[in-house]
């Protein structure tokens, strides 16, 4: 996938298409179980909220990979990104239920 993303005439619409698909069977791999797809914003700050106190800082560098938010909290930046993820999908289903 990666060669042929290189390539002139493909461009990046060969990576787009072949996560697009993986979504997709994602998706019906969920169903199939009984699970739900839930799909957050893309404009959602994960990874500039503090998932202690929800503080959103205004900047982040992509180079800061500690995230430290002035309540204190002090973890790793994708886990604090993985949990803010985690917590607006809950916060999702439960508006739609």
């Amino acid at each position: 996938m990666k060669a042929m993303s290189q390539c002139l005439k493909f461009g990046k619409s060969v990576m787009d298409n072949s996560f697009g698909m993986f979504r997709t069977i994602l998706e019906y791999k969920l169903e199939e179980k009984g699970k739900k797809f839930v799909k957050i914003d893309r404009f959602y700050p994960s990874s500039k909220k503090c998932c202690k106190c929800g503080h959103v800082k205004k900047e982040l560098k992509l180079s800061e990979r500690v995230y430290r938010c002035e309540c204190g909290n002090e973890m790793d930046r994708d886990k604090n990104v993985a949990i803010n993820i985690r917590e607006e999908a809950k916060r999702m289903l439960m508006a739609y239920a």
